[in-house]
């Protein structure tokens, strides 16, 4: 029977499963990822939704209100920190790289022989690319449902391009500390930050040297030609990392399947991202898909900005600002 109702759809995404194939093989690997696929999808039945089906490391659920499907995203992240907290315990090192990465969006589906179809399901399942490690990305549509206190708790990313849709999409990030209650972000080297807070971020891959301050993050740096800072080449994806402003520090997140690495100095220790997030202070490198400085992938350096400073140190060429 079909139906067109109006629903909150969400999206999630398990990573860090190919450390448990390498390590477990196929079939214990699978067999783990399929019991934690499980686990997190009772957040939906106790939170009201309805679960539309497993993807082997996701699944898709539907709610009738963005307050039910935020409140199972977050009780999904949960659920799976338990998870990785009680693999740390038993010293099961290859769970300890399991993350999750939820979407959700709202508007009019159709539902038809239990699974739904439309916009929303569409921009639910895009977003997932746009989401780092632990992370819950919310539509303006479905932060328009939740109760003034709640939307307190997320932050704007802006008009972010999806993949097959020709208008952007404001979306909203849940802040870190509501799901962690501290900072989370991986370890950063090298020199400390600055107590002053900075006022631009200066990036350049070649001849391409271009200045962002702040009112224009989040800035996504990547192989499309919709990303903000376009690298064309092809061993970048689509859309790599993005960078925001977090009211005091640039925040860079990996959003890619090869990872990125980021050097801070001249010669601080490497900094591994794998759909992990760090903050960027001082200076440095940043490979995207291999380490800086490989030729086999490009390296990006970038410069946190002061604008009532000196001129910044020269990395060669021209320079531009947005």
């Amino acid at each position: 029977m079909t139906a067109i109702r109006e629903r909150t759809v969400l999206f999630a995404d398990l990573r860090g499963s190919t450390g448990l194939y390498e390590s477990l093989g196929n079939a214990e690997a699978s067999g783990l990822v399929t019991q934690t696929v499980s686990q997190i999808s009772e957040a939906v039945l106790e939170s009201g939704g309805h679960l539309i089906k497993t993807l082997g490391d996701g699944l898709m659920a539907a709610f009738e209100t963005p307050r039910d499907g935020v409140r199972a995203a977050q009780r999904m992240q949960e659920m799976l920190e338990r998870t990785v907290q009680r693999a740390r315990r038993l010293n099961n090192p290859a769970m300890l790289a399991l993350r999750l990465q939820v979407a959700l969006a709202r508007g009019e589906v159709v539902e038809l022989n239990g699974d739904c179809f439309g916009d929303a399901v569409n921009v639910a399942a895009r977003l997932i690319d746009h989401a780092g490690d632990g992370e819950i990305l919310i539509t303006a549509e479905v932060l328009a449902g939740l109760h003034r206190a709640s939307k307190g708790r997320f932050r704007s990313l802006d008009r972010i391009s999806v993949r097959g849709r020709i208008e952007p999409v404001h979306v909203y990030r849940m802040d870190a500390t509501v799901l962690l209650g501290a900072d989370d972000t991986a370890t950063q080297f090298g020199e400390p930050m600055r107590s002053v807070d900075p006022d631009g971020m200066r990036l350049v891959w070649q001849d391409l040297d271009r200045v962002f301050d702040i009112g224009a993050m989040p800035i996504v740096l990547g192989r499309s030609v919709q990303a903000t800072y376009c690298i064309t080449d092809a061993r970048v994806s689509r859309s790599h990392v993005r960078i925001d402003w977090q009211g005091s520090s640039f925040e860079l997140t990996d959003l890619s399947y090869n990872g990125t690495y980021v050097r801070f100095g001249d010669s601080g220790e490497l900094l591994s991202l794998k759909r992990g997030s760090c903050t960027l202070h001082g200076s440095g490198v940043i490979g995207l898909g291999g380490v800086p400085g490989d030729e086999q992938s490009p390296t990006v350096r970038f410069e946190v900005l002061h604008f009532a400073d000196t001129e910044p140190q020269a990395f060669g060429g021209p320079r531009s600002r947005r």
